[in-house]
């Protein structure tokens, strides 16, 4: 199923869109059933994550279209920012 950034956009105001975004790292870690992936974006210094039910190949060094929204984790207590990606597409 193709899901279209626009249609994404139109309906969350939170969204942002961004295209040919180089990514520095991905790591892929497991968490329950599933996996959660970590990109490191140049030019950002905010993790972006989402999950998946499987390993991808790595991202790291592509261009990719992102769609996503900021939130906040907590870690040892401290709130870190983060951006919770809903839609990942390589270019």
């Amino acid at each position: 199923m193709k899901s279209d950034p626009q249609a994404l956009l139109k309906n969350n105001d939170e969204l942002i869109h961004s295209d040919a975004l180089k990514v520095k790292s991905h790591a892929q870690r497991p968490q329950e059933d599933w996996v959660l992936h970590t990109l490191m974006i140049e030019g950002y210094d905010v993790p972006f994550r989402f999950k998946r039910q499987g390993k991808y190949r790595t991202l790291r060094g592509a261009r990719v279209n992102l769609t996503y929204y900021p939130a906040q984790e907590m870690v040892a207590g401290i709130p870190v920012e983060i951006m919770k990606v809903v839609r990942v597409k390589r270019t």
